[in-house]
């Protein structure tokens, strides 16, 4: 238990208050975390993670989603069929090969960030929750699932 404080605290840190942070936790569930400093994260549309693990059924992709990216995703299914978000450490300058299919969020962007311990729907929830405070995604790692998803969805156009 003290080891999911310490990283629901390194989350609300990305916040210039955390105690914010924690009261949407408790109030919705989800709280506005804002990005660039802390992590970044990859919008990942759900079309595109489904083709990318190869699966639709949600119990595979979550595990599949843990096997390949290695660290946190949220699930938000408000808009059409879902979007994925893997929180990345954040990298600036570097080049995002991606932004057109599947957006680099960064400075300027806020996350709905659901509170640790929430896994299931309905509502934005983990699918793949931090394992430590600090746990991200490689940005390559992320870049490499796009491309794969983007490949698959491209020859299922032809």
């Amino acid at each position: 238990m003290k080891e999911l404080a310490k990283i629901a605290d390194w989350l609300a840190s990305s916040q210039q208050a955390p105690a914010h942070a924690r009261r949407e936790w408790t109030d919705t569930g989800v709280a506005l975390l804002p990005l660039g400093q802390r992590f970044d994260a990859a919008r990942l549309p759900a079309q595109l993670i489904l083709a990318a693990v190869g699966t639709c059924d949600p119990l595979e992709t979550t595990e599949r989603l843990h096997r390949f990216l290695n660290g946190p995703v949220v699930f938000d299914g408000r808009l059409m069929g879902g979007t994925y978000y893997a929180l990345m450490r954040p990298s600036p300058g570097q080049p995002w090969k991606h932004q057109a299919a599947a957006p680099r969020l960064s400075t300027g962007t806020y996350l709905g960030v659901p509170k640790i311990g929430r896994t299931k729907p309905p509502g934005t929830h983990w699918v793949a929750p931090p394992r430590f405070p600090g746990d991200l995604c490689e940005p390559a790692t992320v870049e490499a699932l796009i491309g794969f998803g983007l490949s698959i969805t491209h020859e299922a156009e032809l």
